[in-house]
């Protein structure tokens, strides 16, 4: 895989991605529909999906390519592939809270490696660039020359004051009482993927996730977040949260800043 190439295609098809998906949600209404897992979908994730896949496979032919809006077909696994969520947060896109993001990531041997994360409500773009440093770009973003970025690291976490960042529409009383283990300083709620990117500006310390996720509403992230030294953990023994796993179904698991000392499940 040829990393320039792969960041250059990534971070131009979640621009193009993000493009349809703002026409689509600045429509006076759009439709919704219900998929087999009760999960909403929306005409701006089939758009998206339909978009990212065809550059994808046409840059990458011999990539296998799983995304979540084609999940019913994906039944093999690679060592090496490309993971996509074309539209995470659809429940925030649909009540139009912004939090949305486009997620395009690539998996070697188990471990996200590069990673895009676009957020076009937000004007946010966070991705791994050809050395696999996460940055965020400010715009107006070209799709053809990337603008002014700056490099990502974590912070230093404070075990007696982290900053806590947490899902907005999948909050539960589980998540409550692990946060309650620690000394929180303040806790911030944000959609979608931009959770990890939260931890990997430095805006949060730790984001805990005690619910179902699958692999696509994870990979890029989780790039994005090792590219600015960050880790994520499976939630019952703190050991990599792994990919490419049958089903493409996560554990719960916790991202955070090395140094935050991990309390038990």
């Amino acid at each position: 895989m040829n990393y320039e190439t792969l960041t250059q295609v990534m971070r131009r098809l979640a621009l193009e991605a993000g493009d349809k998906i703002m026409e689509i949600y600045s429509s006076d209404e759009f439709d919704v529909k219900v998929k087999s897992d009760s999960s909403p979908v929306t005409e701006a994730d089939e758009a998206a999906d339909a978009l990212i896949s065809d550059g994808l496979h046409e840059a990458f032919p011999d990539t296998l390519l799983v995304t979540e809006e084609q999940a019913a077909s994906h039944t093999e696994t690679a060592a090496h592939f490309l993971i996509v969520d074309p539209l995470d947060g659809t429940k925030e896109f649909i009540n139009r809270r912004g939090d949305f993001t486009v997620n395009i990531a690539l998996i070697e041997d188990g471990v996200p490696v590069r990673g895009v994360v676009y957020a076009p409500a937000k004007g946010r773009m966070f991705y791994t660039n050809s050395v696999g440093q996460s940055v965020e770009e400010t715009g107006p973003f070209d799709k053809n020359v990337p603008g002014e970025c700056t490099l990502l690291s974590v912070t230093s976490p404070n075990n007696d004051g982290l900053m806590v960042v947490a899902s907005k529409s999948h909050r539960d009383q589980a998540t409550d009482d692990y946060i309650a283990k620690y000394n929180v300083k303040d806790m911030t709620s944000a959609g979608s993927s931009l959770k990890f990117c939260l931890v990997a500006t430095g805006e949060a310390d730790i984001y805990p996730r005690l619910g179902r996720t699958m692999e696509w509403d994870t990979a890029a992230g989780h790039a994005v977040l090792a590219g600015a030294g960050g880790q994520v953990v499976r939630f019952d023994d703190h050991t990599p949260l792994v990919y490419g796993k049958v089903g493409y179904a996560n554990p719960f698991f916790i991202a955070y800043a090395p140094g935050v000392t991990l309390k038990d499940a």
